[in-house]
């Protein structure tokens, strides 16, 4: 299984490492992103081990949580597309149509 990060999510974890570094513990930061791309390549043994995501009725729109942070990603058949890791409180919107 291809496992693709998104440009918003590799945004995202650079954002998590600037926040760290921004409260001067870097090196939680570091920690807590490569703790994130561990689970990540968990994805390639275990693809449907994210639970569905609450804010779509999409099977193949799923999450893991890495506290605080949720990785919601896309599965289809031979790609894991990660689309965000975002705070878990933060809520996921539907694209205006």
């Amino acid at each position: 299984m291809k496992i693709v990060l998104s440009n918003s999510a590799f945004a995202d974890l650079e954002d998590i490492k600037e926040h760290y570094s921004e409260r001067e513990v870097t090196d939680i930061g570091l920690n807590t992103v490569l703790a994130i791309l561990d689970r990540i390549e968990a994805l390639n043994d275990h693809p449907k081990i994210g639970r569905f995501v609450p804010e779509f009725n999409d099977d193949s729109i799923r999450e893991i949580i890495h506290p605080p942070f949720r990785i919601v990603y896309l599965l289809e058949e031979h790609v894991i597309h990660i689309i965000r890791v975002w705070r878990s409180e933060r809520l996921l919107k539907l694209p205006d149509n």
